[in-house]
């Protein structure tokens, strides 16, 4: 691939203005037919690295038993069975292992409440305790817990006081002061870049927003609130978990108000701080791109919020793409029916798979099943009822823009659409019958040709560097992966399939479906009739 030591370079949109090393990293990892030629290798299985870390000394807390419905013993109160049992769900829906795949030799995969690329599982889950009291006994002691997924398990690996020190890494945010949890979430690179080599950064944080999405719906089915934090000070955060910068780095601080607690609240404060922007850099070979990128991504320093806050306004601003003489399709829909206590909602999560190979039959989805699908993802106020949080934590969502393209929908005139969030209305922009193109555009997946709508996530990615730093990349793939959960979960529950695509022709998918070329391509997610139950 091309390497640039320039300050200036093309940009998506193709015109020559100061670059920053996020574009720059966006146009060097982008796929075409040439660099996927130029580019393709055999993976050596032997070298795969694990997907889990080990810690040798610690305690270990089993949470098996609090996800079956025992009787509390005498010396276990009720309120303290309760209470590890809400932690010990909410843990196994957010990133639990809910299927093991046995292989021919003894391999072992453990498949995870959040999807992965690969299968390969870069993120890791930590919980972080203040030290926590019910009934005048300690519950949960202060300290640094690594969560086993094997096992179903916290390994207690630190214990001593850590809150002053998170707080401080975290800015001071007001979302700590009353809270007595916190998740945090680190990526393991390598395991990404085993196979995605550089371009796994962007599936790095895909897979994080997965795992972001379940978290949120997570803790509505168990009475927590969780707030994501992603701008603090990388250093503090890597130095404050035992991790090795190199290899390990802190992706998201997550505060846990527990909603049964009337003292806990998450005060109002800034979700996003932005870094620095990076327009000088040097030649990078190929390799290191990734590494060099995230550092420059890192806050070394708290920012002043008042620079770097969005103001409430920004985050309802009207939809961006209003074409001229377009057909405008209704989009509001029925909520999806999440069953008594959001019974139906944590099934769903413990039953969601990713669909492979042919897993679609072709057939035609429904419009309504459109709606339902699109409702749910954009339109959380609707599902308060429920008890959903009825407006759950995204880094920036004003800077994700979506499209669709109809392939099979009854109701529905094939092409491409706008979906616009505020008027809720999809918008054509292109009358096409897009099947064997996208099928092309998603490396000849058959996902992509089979499937009945296809959904496509962009950003404009001066504008949100300008907005947000080098940091930015991080936030809008996590974003893109939190609604891509969103939509998974909401086609499964529909007994439709779905699945997340992030290796396609970049440039070629705005050329073909029409979208602005100001707009980067982030994620796609494909939704069909499933061939088979599994």
């Amino acid at each position: 691939m091309p390497q640039s030591d320039q300050s200036a370079s093309p940009g998506v949109s193709g015109m020559t203005e100061p670059a920053s090393i996020s574009l720059h990293y966006h146009e060097r990892t982008k796929y075409s037919p040439e660099s996927i030629a130029a580019n393709a290798r055999s993976l050596d299985w032997n070298t795969q690295p694990a997907p889990f870390k080990d810690y040798p000394i610690g305690k270990i807390l089993d949470l098996k038993p609090y996800l079956r419905a025992e009787v509390a013993s005498a010396n276990r109160p009720t309120s303290h069975f309760q209470w590890w049992q809400r932690l010990s769900q909410l843990l196994y829906l957010s990133y639990g292992a809910t299927a093991v795949l046995r292989y021919a030799g003894g391999g072992v995969m453990y498949l995870r409440a959040s999807p992965s690329a690969g299968g390969l599982y870069p993120a890791e889950v930590y919980l972080l305790s203040r030290g926590l009291w019910l009934d005048g006994q300690e519950v949960l002691g202060p300290g640094l817990y690594n969560y086993q997924v094997p096992t179903h398990s916290l390994v207690h690996f630190w214990e001593d006081s850590i809150w002053p020190q998170l707080q401080a890494g975290c800015c001071f945010h007001p979302a700590l002061e009353t809270t007595q949890l916190a998740l945090a979430t680190t990526a393991v690179f390598h395991r990404s870049a085993w196979r995605y080599e550089d371009r796994a950064y962007r599936r790095v944080f895909l897979d994080t927003g997965h795992l972001l999405g379940s978290i949120e719906l997570a803790c509505a089915i168990n009475g927590f609130r969780p707030h994501l934090l992603g701008g603090f000070i990388d250093a503090a955060l890597n130095q404050l978990l035992y991790l090795d910068a190199d290899q390990e780095s802190t992706i998201t601080v997550i505060p846990l108000a527990d909603l049964s607690d009337s003292q806990q609240y998450l005060s109002s404060g800034p979700t996003a701080l932005a870094s620095e922007v990076q327009v000088d850099y040097p030649v990078i070979p190929d390799g290191q791109l990734l590494s060099y990128l995230h550092r420059q991504t890192e806050i070394r320093a708290c920012p002043i919020p008042a620079a770097t806050a969005v103001a409430s306004a920004e985050l309802e601003q009207p939809d961006k793409y209003n074409f001229p003489f377009c057909l405008k399709v209704p989009t509001q829909s029925a909520a999806i029916d999440w069953g008594s206590g959001l019974g139906a909602l944590a099934t769903t999560v413990a039953n969601r798979r990713s669909v492979r190979g042919a897993g679609y039959t072709g057939q035609p989805l429904t419009l309504e099943e459109l709606r339902a699908i699109l409702d749910f993802a954009y339109q959380p106020q609707n599902y308060q009822p429920q008890g959903l949080d009825p407006a759950p934590d995204y880094f920036e969502l004003s800077l994700i823009e979506t499209f669709v393209a109809v392939n099979n929908v009854e109701g529905l005139e094939e092409g491409c659409y706008y979906y616009a969030p505020q008027a809720q209305e999809l918008r054509q922009i292109r009358f096409k019958n897009f099947r064997s193109e996208i099928h092309y555009l998603c490396l000849q997946q058959e996902l992509g040709r089979e499937a009945g709508a296809v959904i496509f996530q962009t950003a404009d990615l001066r504008q949100a560097v300008s907005r947000y730093g080098e940091r930015a990349y991080r936030y809008l793939h996590m974003d893109a992966g939190h609604l891509g959960q969103r939509l998974n979960l909401a086609a499964v529950r529909l007994s439709l399939g779905a699945c997340g695509v992030g290796g396609f022709f970049d440039d070629q998918v705005n050329a073909v479906l029409g979208i602005p070329e100001d707009e980067a391509v982030l994620y796609i997610t494909t939704l069909g009739r499933l061939a088979q139950q599994s």
